[in-house]
């Protein structure tokens, strides 16, 4: 994900570990996904919507 990222905007993109089934996106530190608050996984491309 974070390569399909990059790709397509040239944006720097940091990978942080989680623990305990965290998934969350983050844009300049703003929380623009949430596994926990979703209950899900994003789908394809969804991500790079929101972004």
């Amino acid at each position: 994900m974070s390569a399909e990222i990059q790709d397509a905007t040239d944006a720097q993109v940091t990978l942080v570990a989680g623990s305990g089934g965290v998934f969350d996106v983050r844009r300049d530190g703003e929380l623009i996904f949430s596994k926990h608050h979703t209950g899900r996984f994003p789908a394809v491309g969804e991500i790079m919507q929101l972004v």
